[in-house]
């Protein structure tokens, strides 16, 4: 239950606080007072969509906060267009405060009338009255795996296709990289020994004059260090000397070896150059920086080549598991649209009998359920309200033969039916009584108190019928300061009820025949 909203430099409104009862309570005022800003504040506060115009002019934020039985909701709304929402203090998010508000009141504004010509709040409705929730939850979940398996069996179908249509394409590149035989550091090897064929006859010079330098008959480094004797006047030097010359003979012995291994192969060459170039046009060709990227490469095709002779196989098992949950979620289908259709006549009698109370005497209201062409994330029904008014007329959609009064009664008829299986602690009616007047109005005031015995119902009215019936009644009015215009709300006294009553009768100054009145339609309903 709505016990308290406090409002703060939102639109005209500098500050108000204004607490509520339980049962039925009724806002009055004219129009342009300020009841429609008072009814935004609290969708803000609720989840609505913020607008910095909102904000009273010259101020650097509004806030709104709403007291219920259970828990204080708040919303902040800056002038550079941020905003914050809280639950008990606890920042929150703006969905979650939204879910947290479903669960707290119902807002019926004035254009709420035209969802009853919406099919999907049709559907609502029953369900509502149904009780379905598990059945829903149920189908959801069947729904969901569903059409996840079809999506995985067409994504497997558009790849198959593809791969198909690139089969030749794929083999081809395969067949290309698999008979190059790759192998891991080859080219750099290749371009070492590239290097040792092209020179080699440059090498094979440079290491003769080497091997002649160190070991060679005349003049050799090493026929120099045996002449050098010199034990007997410096023995350290000649341990050096001889350290040396043993040094030297094994670079001479490694020198003549490796002369010995020079080839001068021009084959051998020609090979490794045609090599090269094999390994770097196809470098190229799919445009790798290395062989291991085309042995990456060449892993990754034989994949695609191995799963191509697997896409039959797979595509079938996707099939058999879209067949499998198609058939648990018709299961599901069927139960949902039994619950459905089983409270079809109870919703009927209950809006047939409600409208005649509302003076729509020749009433007659059907709701035919067909099945959808495919599963829909509802279930497989269409529910569309047919309504009749009068004597011998056709059944017919709402939109196409219901005025704007029937469309006010038959909402009204709705909400209270659907009240108690929402378990809604508070409902507002903005203006529902739009179209109709006289008995009809009270008759529509009638519905709404006994609606106010299990919960709080609070409702904007312009009709005096309505407003005598409210157990407690806010007049919503505007005030002139030295600098503004601003909007109020205050609680009426049983004075002030009449006098407001009596307005609402004859306009302002009201005769005494108008007080009267008002006060024969406050002690009708007492």
């Amino acid at each position: 239950m709505l016990k308290h909203l406090h409002i703060q430099n939102y639109a005209l409104i500098s500050k108000l606080d204004i607490d509520f009862g339980e049962g039925f309570s009724v806002l009055t005022g004219e129009t342009g007072a300020g009841k429609t800003i008072i009814l935004g504040a609290l969708a803000l506060v609720l989840g609505a969509r913020a607008d910095t115009k909102a904000i009273t002019d010259g101020e650097d934020k509004c806030i709104i906060e709403a007291e219920f039985d259970d828990c204080i909701v708040r919303r902040e709304l800056y002038a550079n267009g941020k905003s914050r929402s809280f639950v008990d203090d606890g920042v929150v998010t703006l969905q979650e405060l939204k879910v947290l508000a479903n669960r707290l009141i119902d807002i019926h504004s004035q254009h709420a009338n035209l969802l009853i010509e919406n099919a999907d709040f049709q559907l609502e409705v029953v369900d509502a009255i149904s009780q379905n929730e598990a059945l829903r939850e149920d189908y959801t979940a069947h729904y969901e795996a569903y059409t996840a398996a079809v999506e995985e069996w067409h994504r497997l179908q558009a790849l198959a296709k593809k791969s198909q249509q690139d089969a030749d394409y794929i083999q081809y590149r395969f067949t290309m990289l698999d008979e190059a035989n790759l192998q891991a550091g080859e080219l750099e090897e290749l371009e070492e020994e590239h290097y040792r064929l092209s020179h080699a006859e440059e090498i094979r010079s440079a290491l003769e004059l080497a091997v002649e330098a160190l070991s060679g008959e005349q003049g050799s480094a090493l026929e120099a260090l045996r002449t050098c004797r010199l034990e007997d006047a410096a023995p350290e030097l000649q341990q050096r000397i001889d350290s040396a010359r043993i040094e030297l003979q094994d670079i001479a012995h490694e020198a003549d070896r490796a002369l010995n291994r020079v080839e001068m192969d021009p084959q051998r060459l020609e090979w490794v150059e045609e090599r090269i170039g094999s390994l770097n046009e196809l470098m190229h060709k799919f445009s790798a920086q290395s062989i291991d990227e085309l042995i990456q490469t060449r892993d990754e095709l034989a994949e695609q080549v191995k799963r191509l002779d697997s896409f039959d196989f797979d595509i079938a098992q996707a099939e058999k598991g879209v067949k499998a949950q198609k058939e648990i979620l018709t299961t599901s289908a069927k139960a949902l649209t039994q619950s459905r259709k089983a409270v079809v006549p109870q919703i009927c009698k209950q809006l047939t009998e409600g409208l005649k109370r509302l003076g729509v005497t020749h009433a007659k209201v059907e709701i035919p359920i067909s099945a959808t062409p495919d599963f829909t994330p509802s279930g497989c029904d269409e529910v569309q309200i047919l309504f009749a008014a009068n004597l011998n007329q056709s059944l017919r959609p709402v939109s196409e033969v219901a005025s704007g009064g029937e469309i006010s009664r038959l909402m009204l008829c709705v909400k209270a039916m659907i009240a108690g299986t929402k378990g809604l602690p508070t409902i507002i009616f903005d203006e529902i009584d739009t179209g109709v007047s006289g008995n009809i109005a009270i008759q529509m005031a009638a519905i709404m108190r006994e609606m106010s015995a299990h919960r709080q119902i609070i409702a904007i009215t312009h009709l005096p019928q309505i407003a005598a019936v409210g157990q407690t009644h806010y007049k919503v009015f505007k005030a002139d300061t030295q600098t503004r215009t601003e909007t109020h709300i205050a609680l009426l006294s049983k004075d002030e009820r009449i006098e407001e009553i009596a307005s609402m009768l004859s306009g302002k100054n009201p005769s005494q025949e108008a007080i009267n009145t008002a006060k024969e339609l406050i002690n009708r309903t007492s």
